[in-house]
């Protein structure tokens, strides 16, 4: 496996252009304006790379020289450590702990809903639909609290969220006039290049 990797030069993700678990990765790049190259994996058929490299054989994986990582959490906060400018995690450990939290609810409650979308168009379960509907405009008021969530300043929290919202669309869910203040964050945040950098051609569709 160390053989692999030695032989990349440059970093290298494996990313599928749907998952929303790449998405974020790439936007913490896009963000970090980390320069990578990104392998498409489509379809059933993985690189042969990724299958030596991931014994889990998962999107998206990172490949640093000798190092590999497989799961999305571990990727964007080893990128925030590797590349510290800008900071996408607050420095004082007790604000740190509440993103980690943040993030880990997010993942939880959000991405185990969004996982169960068919795969063929994006759409949700009634069921799914409604539970993630509800969880996310049980979040108004923190979306309403600051410019971003939680924070003042741009975060991996956002970059956790926005892929999400991002394809509201695609899972036929609209949030109804209750979410002024989340409208107001997705204009922010899908406004800024870094998010706009993120997103492959297949993602645009999806807002189309």
């Amino acid at each position: 496996m160390a053989v692999i990797a030695n032989r990349r030069s440059v970093m290298t993700l494996f990313s599928r252009p749907t998952d929303i678990h790449s998405h974020r990765t790439r936007l913490v790049l896009a963000e970090k304006n980390i320069n990578i190259e990104i392998s498409n994996v489509i379809g059933d058929d993985l690189p042969e790379d990724l299958m030596d490299l991931n014994p889990y054989h998962t999107v998206p994986t990172l490949v640093d020289r000798d190092l590999t990582l497989y799961d999305s959490r571990v990727i964007i906060e080893y990128l925030d450590e590797r590349f510290p400018h800008p900071p996408l995690m607050p420095v004082d450990p007790v604000t740190r702990a509440q993103f980690r939290l943040a993030l880990f609810r997010i993942e939880t409650d959000w991405y185990s809903l969004a996982e169960e979308a068919d795969p063929n168009d994006g759409r949700l379960s009634a069921k799914s639909k409604k539970l993630l509907r509800e969880g996310i405009l049980q979040s108004a008021e923190l979306f309403a609290a600051k410019p971003y969530f939680l924070s003042d300043e741009f975060s991996l929290v956002d970059c956790s969220i926005a892929p999400i919202l991002w394809r509201l669309p695609l899972y036929g869910i609209e949030l109804g006039k209750e979410a002024e203040a989340i409208e107001g964050y997705m204009q922010r945040v899908f406004a800024r290049r870094s998010f706009q950098q993120s997103l492959t051609e297949l993602e645009q569709e999806m807002r189309l």
